[in-house]
C-alpha cells in the first residue's frame, strides 16, 4: 500500500553516486573523459566563486547532487574538491534570485560539472514544484497525490524522491514490490479472483491492487480479497457511487483503499478528492513536469 512505502526516506546516496558517474561518463565521453572547451580555456589552477540561484519560484529537490557531482569531477582529474555552502533544503520553497548555495574552487571542476548538475537539479525541482501544486490543491481533503511508474528510465529514485519533496506519496517503486492487476492480467488468467490467487500463491505477502472501471468490478475484486482498488477513468458521479458502496462493506471486509486515476487535472483535483477516495495518482508528476529554472552564476 502507498503509505507503507518509505515516504520519509532520503535520497539514496549510493544510487546517486552511481547515477552521476554514468551521467558524467556520458557527457565527458569516457572516464576520466574530457571537457575540450573548459580544459582549453580555463587554466588548471584558476579559482572561481559563484552561486547556484533560482530563476523562478518553485520547490527545491536534489540538493545532494551538488556535492556529489563536484566531488566526482574533481576525483576524475585528481583536483581539489570545491567548497560548497548550502542555504536551502530539499522541500523548501525558492523564489527568483534566491541563493541556493555558494561555491568556490577550481574553474575546471565547476564548469565541467555545471550542465549535468543543472539538468538533474532542475528536473527534480520541477517535479517537486508540480507535486506541491497538487498537494496544495488537496489541502482540506483527506486525499493524497500519488506518483506512478511513468518515470524516466534510470532516474526513478531521483524522481520519486522529488515527489516526496513536493508533498506527494510514492505508490510503488517498481514491478517487484506491489502487484497491480489490470484488465490484461485478468483476461490472461481467466478472472479477478484467479489473478489474485495466482499472485498470492507465487508471491505471498506482496500487496495487491486491482484496477476497476465499474462498480460491479469493485465488488468482484473485494469478494476476491482485494483491499486496494484503482478506479480507472471514472466520472466523479461514478466514483461517488463506488466509494459509497465500498465504504458500506468495510464493516464486513475491513478497510479498502481507493485510488482515482486517469484524466485527472488540477482543476478537478478537489472535486475528485471530495468523492471520498484516498488517493489521486498522477503520472504527469514524473513524465511531464517542466524543469525549474536554476542557474549557476560565476562572480
Amino acid at each position: 500500500m502507498p503509505e507503507t512505502q518509505p515516504q520519509d526516506a532520503p535520497l539514496d546516496r549510493r544510487w546517486l553516486a552511481a547515477m552521476i558517474e554514468r551521467a558524467l561518463t556520458e557527457d565527458l565521453g569516457g572516464n576520466p573523459g574530457r571537457d575540450v572547451t573548459t580544459q582549453a580555456t580555463i587554466a588548471e589552477d584558476a579559482v572561481v566563486t559563484g552561486e547556484l540561484v533560482a530563476r523562478e519560484s518553485g520547490v527545491l529537490a536534489g540538493i545532494d547532487v551538488l556535492d556529489e557531482i563536484l566531488r566526482q569531477v574533481a576525483v576524475r582529474w585528481n583536483l581539489p574538491v570545491p567548497e560548497v555552502r548550502v542555504f536551502k533544503k530539499d522541500g523548501e520553497s525558492v523564489s527568483p534570485h534566491d541563493v541556493i548555495a555558494e561555491f568556490a574552487g577550481l574553474g575546471r571542476v565547476i564548469l565541467t560539472a555545471e550542465r549535468t548538475l543543472l539538468n538533474l537539479m532542475s528536473h527534480a525541482s520541477g517535479i517537486a514544484t508540480h507535486t506541491r501544486m497538487w498537494a496544495d490543491a488537496l489541502v482540506g481533503t483527506t486525499a493524497r497525490v500519488l506518483d506512478t511508474r511513468k518515470t524516466t528510465p534510470m532516474l526513478r529514485e531521483l524522481e520519486k524522491y522529488a515527489v516526496r519533496c513536493g508533498g506527494g506519496v510514492n505508490k510503488r517503486m517498481g514491478l517487484y514490490d506491489v502487484a497491480l492487476i489490470k484488465d490484461n492480467h485478468v483476461v490472461a488468467v481467466g478472472g479477478v479472483a484467479e489473478a489474485i490467487a495466482a499472485v498470492q500463491t507465487h508471491f505471498p505477502g506482496v500487496a495487491i491492487q486491482v484496477e476497476v472501471e465499474r462498480l460491479a468490478q469493485a465488488h468482484e475484486a473485494i469478494d476476491a480479497g482485494a483491499r486496494f482498488l484503482m478506479l480507472d477513468n471514472m466520472s466523479e458521479s461514478a466514483m461517488i457511487e463506488v466509494v459509497r458502496e465500498v465504504r458500506a462493506r468495510e464493516g464486513e471486509v475491513g478497510r479498502v483503499e481507493l485510488e482515482a486515476t486517469g484524466g485527472l487535472t488540477l482543476g478537478r483535483a478537489a472535486a475528485v478528492a471530495a468523492t471520498g477516495v484516498d488517493y489521486l495518482s498522477v503520472g504527469a508528476l514524473t513524465h511531464s513536469s517542466p524543469a525549474l529554472d536554476l542557474a549557476l552564476d560565476l562572480h
